[in-house]
This record gives structure tokens, C-alpha cells and sequence, in this order.
């Protein structure tokens, strides 16, 4: 029996069509193997952090997968490449940012992945949909995300499509 782990993904896009590239994302999500969309969040804008460029719009999806964290990964970078993503500099305007935020309780640093996101704490584009999905969720390591709304209180962040179906049904 494949154990399953209930992960968060976030999602973000400033360049073309920033809403749909985000709802294309998330049912992109739907079709990866041995995985099943539980959540979604609404759509947020955001302005853009250690970056320039266009206002972000920006979700976070749950999924039931029995991937492996490392394949989760490769199979979200898979889903970037297939929307156009590059990566010219760090921090640049994207079409689309699939971010592995969080993969059960689990704490993973290797060279390719840190569990749960390093930045995520940081960045209301992440707690404010994160919590719209779970208001008691708490950071492996770190404690409870609604902790972590004052330090992100300045950030510009507001609901643009409010979320349809929060909670999917199982199948």
C-alpha cells in the first residue's frame, strides 16, 4: 500500500495571463499520477517581492499524493516547463512558480528541496492562502502559520477570485 501525504503547493504567476496560468496550473495538479487535488485557495494578487515586474496572482493548492517528495518536485518542475517557465535570474517575472511548500510534517534539506519552504513564513502570497485552506496549519519546525501574519502585515495582498471549490470531494 502506497502511503499518502496530504501536501501544499504554492502557486504564482506574473507574466501573460497571470489568473489563468494559475487556474491551468492547479487542474495540471489534478492529472500528476498517484495524486489527488484536495484544495484550493482563492486567487491573490501581490506585488511582487525582491522583484520587479507586474503584480503576482498567487494561490495554494492541497493535494493527496503517494509521490515521493523528491518526484513531487520534478513532476512540479515538469508542469513549469510545460508553461513557458525560465529561469534567467533569480527572483525574475514568470509565467509559472510551482513552490513544494509543505509535504506532510515532514522537514527535508537536500541539494534540490528544503521542506518546508525556507521562505514561506516570509511571504503573505503564501500564509494568507495557506491559511485559507487550513487556519490551524502549523510549520514543521517553525510553529503556526497564522503566527507569522504580523510580520507580514505590509505586504500589499488582496483576494481577487474567491475560491469555488475549497474543499473537493474525495473519489
Amino acid at each position: 500500500m502506497t502511503v499518502r501525504v496530504s501536501a501544499y503547493v504554492g502557486i504564482g504567476a506574473n507574466l501573460g495571463d497571470p489568473a489563468q496560468t494559475v487556474r491551468s496550473a492547479i487542474a495540471a495538479l489534478q492529472e500528476l499520477a498517484d495524486t489527488r487535488l484536495s484544495a484550493s485557495s482563492s486567487l491573490f494578487a501581490s506585488a511582487p517581492i525582491d522583484a520587479g515586474g507586474s503584480d503576482f496572482v498567487n494561490a495554494v493548492a492541497r493535494i493527496d499524493t503517494g509521490l515521493a517528495a523528491e518526484t513531487l518536485l520534478s513532476e512540479l518542475q515538469k508542469i513549469e516547463q510545460a508553461f513557458g517557465r525560465e529561469r534567467p535570474f533569480r527572483n525574475a517575472p514568470r509565467t509559472l512558480d510551482l513552490d513544494l511548500l509543505l509535504y506532510g510534517q515532514a522537514q527535508i534539506q537536500s541539494s534540490s528541496l528544503e521542506v518546508p519552504h525556507p521562505r514561506m513564513t516570509g511571504r503573505a502570497f503564501v500564509l494568507k492562502p495557506l491559511l485559507e485552506l487550513d487556519a490551524a496549519i502549523y510549520i514543521p519546525g517553525k510553529g503556526q502559520a497564522q503566527d507569522f501574519l504580523s510580520d507580514v502585515q505590509d505586504q500589499r495582498i488582496q483576494v481577487i477570485d474567491h475560491a469555488t471549490a475549497t474543499a473537493l470531494p474525495s473519489h
